[in-house]
């Protein structure tokens, strides 16, 4: 049996979203220190995703700082995980 292949339009992909990186907050610290506009940021960044969520997102340090950032990541990504493989033990008792 043949698996199809998926298919997308223009601009689309498998994974429509990366997680952002390290260098890319601090392309995004940079460019946000210097009083570019969250539009202009995602612009020179190359990013279709807001950049005003990221900023929001860590908004308790201000100015925004990418290496706090990216630990607040880093903490929300584990605890999400956490929760996923305990909903997952659940549900396959």
């Amino acid at each position: 049996m043949r698996v199809p292949t998926p298919t997308f339009t223009q601009g689309e992909s498998a994974m429509s979203y990366t997680h952002r990186s390290i260098i890319e907050r601090g392309k995004l610290e940079i460019l946000h220190q210097q009083g570019e506009s969250a539009r202009a940021i995602a612009r020179e960044l190359g990013r279709p995703h807001p950049i005003s969520l990221e900023l929001r997102r860590n908004a308790a340090q201000e100015p925004y700082q990418a290496e706090a950032s990216q630990e607040s990541y880093v903490q929300r990504r584990k605890a999400s995980m956490e929760t996923r493989d305990v909903i997952a033990a659940k549900t396959f008792r």
